[in-house]
């Protein structure tokens, strides 16, 4: 019968009539940007995250770009980073006219190997911007110690990652900034395009609220060169009312990724065959449900035959990108990233996936590998 890698309209069909509320209701406010739907929606987005700001903005990418426009990242400066990430996040770098300087990745986490980042730094950088991948929180406590020692903003990439938390602290709240995704198939997704940029810093707050509408202090009173980062009023109602069921998802998800541990056990392919996610302390949300297999691609194309949902996240690494040649990075520059995109895949993850179709996809990979 085939099993999807996601299903929005599972999510749709159980939340549909506060969602269709939500959105008629601002329909019939003539307030279509920003206003109370996107006011609302930051305060009670700060709360969850635990920061004193959230600036709702038009998404991900921008979120990241606005973040870096605020602390005047830009042409002569570097900014520290993974090679390993959706694109958003070295590509926000270069076009604030900064450099993307790379540091690979930790092979159990896919997050960037923080006891590198140090060795990475010059008079040249100006920030560090490490990505929470795939749910999971990346080593903050050594890359704030790292960045306070060299005195340099910590622009986190959370896009994945809302709700995710290490030591007692949530995605978004370690560093200057946290930026979020609400790309539709994130867990926390909006119904189009949206994001948001979180911070304690009063300050940096208040500049990124003015960029996102084109630099104004006041009508017409223009503080920064900005642009139009602004967050629609429907986008804003529609993850408030998802907000509501966030934290009950992610304990589905990871009953989901429970339930793969023990039907892969089960099999006799737990972190043999297959190695799974490691599950660090703190919260893991599991965005992405993600292995590390033998014959990635041969699997890969077994599961699509069987009607499986799989994809894999990503399959070149930043440093092997055509439009990244100018770096001047090569092949094996960062084999731990390279590895991974080789090597991983993933696998259907999303809270209302049953415990009969993780049994089917289960399946279907070990007839594969017998």
């Amino acid at each position: 019968m085939g099993v999807p890698l996601l299903d929005l309209k599972r999510q749709y069909a159980a939340i549909g009539d506060e969602l269709e509320a939500a959105l008629i209701e601002v329909a019939r406010s003539g307030m279509y940007t920003g206003g109370p739907a996107v006011e609302g929606f930051e305060k009670a987005a700060a709360e969850y995250c635990g920061v004193a700001h959230a600036v709702g903005v038009s998404s991900g990418t921008d979120a990241l770009l606005i973040a870096l426009m605020a602390l005047e990242v830009g042409p002569g400066d570097e900014v520290v980073t993974t090679p390993y990430s959706f694109f958003a996040t070295a590509g926000s770098i270069s076009r604030v006219g900064a450099r993307p300087v790379f540091v690979d990745i930790d092979p159990v986490t896919y997050n960037i190997d923080a006891s590198k980042i140090e060795a990475a730094i010059t008079e040249r950088t100006k920030a560090i911007m490490p990505v929470h991948l795939y749910g999971q929180c990346a080593d903050m406590t050594a890359i704030n110690d790292i960045a306070r020692r060299h005195d340099l903003p910590v622009v986190e990439d959370a896009a994945q990652a809302i709700g995710s938390e290490r030591d007692g602290t949530r995605a978004g709240a370690f560093g200057t900034a946290g930026c979020f995704s609400f790309y539709p198939t994130k867990n926390l997704g909006a119904m189009g395009e949206g994001g948001m940029v979180t911070s304690n810093d009063n300050d940096f707050a208040q500049r990124v609220r003015q960029l996102r509408n084109h630099g104004m202090s006041a009508q017409y009173r223009h503080e920064h060169i900005g642009g139009n980062f602004r967050m629609h009023a429907m986008q804003a109602a529609a993850l408030s009312v998802k907000l509501n069921y966030l934290d009950q998802w992610i304990v589905q998800r990871q009953r989901v990724a429970a339930t793969y541990r023990a039907k892969f056990t089960e099999a006799g392919l737990a972190d043999g065959k297959v190695t799974l996610p490691t599950e660090l302390p703190g919260r893991h949300i599991y965005h992405q449900y993600i292995v590390r297999v033998p014959q990635r691609d041969e699997l890969l194309q077994h599961l699509r035959d069987q009607q499986v949902g799989c994809n894999i996240f990503y399959p070149l690494s930043f440093h092997e990108q055509p439009c990244f040649a100018y770096l001047g990075y090569k092949a094996g520059d960062f084999p731990e990233s390279e590895k991974a995109s080789h090597e991983t895949m993933a696998l259907p993850v999303f809270a209302e996936l049953t415990d009969d179709e993780v049994g089917e996809v289960v399946s279907t990979i070990a007839d594969f590998y017998v």
